[in-house]
């Protein structure tokens, strides 16, 4: 019975499942974040998204390629692509959706209703 309740154990995710709530993902995002995935060779890996100290406003946004979900993560599947985020950024992004703009001045924006202001270039926030 005790190795039964081990291997039940070992088996079960170490992460939980979330959904689009959490944070979603533009088609324009998806399709970048997929080529991104595809082309670092990882395609059934994930996007990270993450909040860290920093920035001129106090926080900024950490995004990353990663294999697979790590424990305490939460996993949410939105438009294809498997997203995790880690519970103490999910305080801070819960409602954001992220969308890639494919010009000079473009790249990946967080629109997120928990930032109280941002700066000027749009790469940090407060909340």
């Amino acid at each position: 019975m005790i190795a039964n309740s081990a291997l039940k154990a070992r088996s079960a995710p170490a992460f939980r499942l979330g959904d689009e709530r959490l944070i979603k993902l533009t088609e324009s995002a998806a399709r970048k974040v997929s080529s991104s995935l595809t082309k670092q060779g990882r395609p059934s890996g994930v996007w990270r998204g993450a909040v860290v100290g920093g920035g001129c406003s106090g926080l900024q946004y950490k995004m990353d390629l990663q294999d697979a979900p790590a424990k305490r993560d939460i996993l949410v599947e939105t438009t294809g692509v498997r997203v995790v985020v880690d519970p103490k950024s999910a305080l801070y992004v819960t409602g954001s959706e992220l969308d890639y703009i494919d010009a000079l001045d473009g790249g990946f924006k967080v629109k997120n209703p928990n930032a109280a202001t941002s700066c000027s270039c749009g790469e940090s926030f407060t909340a």
